[in-house]
Formats: structure tokens, sequence, C-alpha cells
């Protein structure tokens, strides 16, 4: 309506009345935008929910760091996904059961309790959400499963050092970090591997398929970073599969993140890690993408148990493998 009655007002002006006319049109095109975008997710376009669904939308907006990406920590709880836990009365956790500290069964508990580094996070979370740590459901999720448990509904989130990466970003949301690592590789004490470099020249490498170790190696063989004769074939569901692979000498080495690496060493005295770490990593909680409210909940619980709990924690499951500073390990305040 307003462009047919501005093209009714400048008949007659020839190539003058069709500029105005495009630029008017421009102006009121830009001028939509903003309320174009914030419809999509209910908000006004004037802050709030408009402006935190655009921090985390696409991998392409993530800038190289995924970790400062989240949402706005939020104590409430009157939101749908958090309304939803709270009637269900539990919540549903992905997690791992053979991660030495983080998430592992401990054999010399009558039922074989979970416990470690990632499930006194959980704990925690449902604690300050439920009112009781024990108010959690865990699901044992292999590697390569934890974004479709995730995005199906099988659990509310997944606690299993879970790295944040702007490609991950696509399929899920991602809590603020709780854990800062590397990749790092692991191999024989008696190996003559010296770490991430020409030493691991027509070398088996494991890793975990999914993971950001699988990836990472798989494209710095491309660009020429890692030897072209370096055998990147063998991946596995589950992480620790590697160390039993790396035991059986079906591989030669194993890259993982530095923090898994060390645990798995304290399980096995004949091996260790190898050089110093080659990235830096984030780990977060990852949770659904309509799940804005579990997002922001979650990130204001990890405000106050980075805090208080976290630094325990670490002291308890990851200080005997990772040493005692922990400062860092421990991610920088949002």
């Amino acid at each position: 309506m307003v462009a047919r009655r501005l093209r009714a007002s400048l008949r007659g002006w020839g190539g003058v009345g069709t500029m105005v006319l495009a630029c008017v049109l421009a102006v009121l095109f830009a001028l939509s935008l903003p309320l174009a975008r914030a419809s999509r997710d209910g908000s006004t376009g004037t802050g709030g929910p408009g402006l935190t669904e655009a921090t985390q939308a696409r991998s392409e907006d993530c800038g190289g760091h995924p970790e400062r990406m989240s949402l706005p920590p939020s104590a409430a709880d009157g939101g749908p996904k958090v309304q939803e836990i709270k009637r269900r009365g539990y919540l549903s956790v992905g997690v791992d059961q053979n991660s030495y500290r983080w998430g592992y069964r401990d054999p010399s508990t009558p039922g074989g309790d979970l416990e470690g580094f990632d499930i006194d996070l959980a704990r925690e979370i449902a604690r300050r959400i439920l009112g009781s740590p024990d108010a959690v459901r865990f699901h044992a999720i292999p590697t390569n499963q934890r974004i479709p448990a995730v995005r199906s509904g099988q659990v509310d989130m997944v606690v299993r050092t879970m790295t944040i990466t702007c490609d991950r970003l696509d399929e899920v949301r991602f809590s603020d970090p709780y854990f800062v690592t590397g990749q790092q590789v692991l191999a024989p004490k008696s190996s003559r591997i010296t770490g991430y470099d020409t030493s691991l020249a027509g070398k088996r490498i494991c890793s975990a398929a999914g993971s950001t170790a699988a990836a990472r190696l798989a494209g710095d063989r491309k660009s020429g970073r890692l030897p072209a004769s370096t055998d990147i074939s063998t991946t596995v569901p589950n992480q620790l599969d590697c160390l039993v692979k790396l035991q059986l000498g079906e591989v030669d080495a194993v890259v993982t993140d530095g923090a898994l690496a060390a645990s798995q060493a304290a399980q096995d005295p004949t091996v260790e890690l190898k050089g110093k770490p080659f990235t830096t990593e984030y780990y977060g909680v990852a949770m659904n993408k309509e799940a804005k409210d579990l997002v922001q909940r979650v990130n204001q619980v990890l405000v106050d148990y980075l805090a208080t709990g976290w630094g325990a924690s670490y002291t308890k499951w990851l200080s005997p493998t990772l040493g005692p500073d922990a400062a860092a390990s421990r991610p920088p305040s949002s």
C-alpha cells in the first residue's frame, strides 16, 4: 500500500522520481529487518531474546570463539523447558560411564555408582533446579551419540567432556565453559613418538568418532600439518576403546583431550602423555537449541558453582592426574 501511494505521487518525475522511490523503499526495508528477525524468536527487536538468539544461531557467526557464544545467565525458573523438568521431577542427563575420574562406575560401591567431575556438575544442576542432587537420571551416551541424544530429546542435556565448537553450534546450544583443556597424544612410554609432530609418520592413531580429535586429525592430514603416512582410520564409539586398542597393540597412539588422556594414563602405568597440548578447548553442557531458558538457568548455576563447588570437585577427582593447580583448567569468568 505504501509503495503504491509513493509510485502514484511520484508519477511524472521521470528518472528522479524512480531514484527517490528506490531510496525510500530501501530505507523502509532496512528498518523492517530488526522486527523481522525478532519475530522469529518472540522478541521485540529492542534487546533480550532477540539479541541472545543471534549469538548462537550459526557456526559462521562464532568468529572462532565458540566458548563466548552462550546466552546470559538467569536464575528464572519460569521458562517452558525448566517448568517441564520441574513437572517431571527429575533431570535427564547424558554422561559417560567409562571415563575415569570424569564419569565412571565405581566397582567398589554396591551398585557401581556413577562418579566423577562431570557427575558432580550434573548433580549440582539438579540440586539447583529441583532441590536435590539425586533428582537426576543418567543415561550412558557414546561419544558419537551426544548430539543426536540432545536433538532427539532423549536427554535434557549432555555433561560429558564435550568441547564447544563452531560447527556444533549449528546443532545444539552450549552453556558457558566449565573446563579448559587441549588435545594431546597418548602413547606407550617405550614409544619413540614425541608428540603431535613428525614422529607420528607411519603410525596408527585412534580417536573417538564424532570427537574434536577425529576432526582435527582429518583436517591436519589434509592440510599437511600431519604426515600423510599417518593412519587415522581407527575410530571408536567411546574414547576408552582407544586405550584398549593401544593396550592390544592395534594402534600406536591415541589423540584425545589431555584431561581425558591423563586419566587414561592413571589407569595404565605403561602409557604416558607425549608432548604438550596443541589446541585449546572448552567443555560445555550441551542442550537442545529450543531450550533457551534451560541454557540460561544452567549458566547461572555455573556462575555460582565455579565460585564455590568447582574447586572442591577438581581437587577430589582431577588433581591426582592433572596436578593440584587448577588455574589452567578453570575457565575465565564470563
